[in-house]
């Protein structure tokens, strides 16, 4: 029989995160189905199916990106750079294990060579 997955942060079918940032808020999402937990020599990785926001990666309890909005996150921290250089030809991405910088980056015909540096495993897609 698998094992279930859990985590701390959710409870009764929901992710919960409070920022200490910023104390009385929280944003809470309803979970499907917990896909990942893995504590990686670096962090805690949680991937899991949310309701509304599709697939939602957690990185120390933080939210870092979803299924529904990643693109604007993703498109505005790859194409004002690429777009800023005349012939971007090689691409260095440092982090960006999640892959969207790097989706985003093979847009750009100019560009010939890629190397994606993730020093964390987990993360690699």
């Amino acid at each position: 029989m698998p094992e279930t997955l859990t985590h701390p942060q959710i409870q009764d079918g929901w992710f919960r995160e409070k920022p200490t940032l910023w104390p009385g808020q929280a944003m809470c999402l309803k979970v499907e189905e917990i896909l990942c937990h893995e504590n990686s020599l670096y962090q805690d990785v949680l991937v899991f199916k949310s309701e509304t926001y599709g697939t939602v990666l957690v990185l120390d309890g933080v939210i870092q990106c979803t299924e529904r909005d990643e693109f604007s996150y993703q498109e505005m921290i790859t194409h004002l750079p690429m777009n800023s250089h005349p012939n971007p030809e090689k691409v260095l991405v440092i982090g960006g294990g999640d892959g969207g910088v790097l989706r985003e980056i093979v847009k750009h015909k100019s560009v010939k060579e890629v190397v994606l540096c993730e020093i964390d495993e987990v993360l690699w897609v």
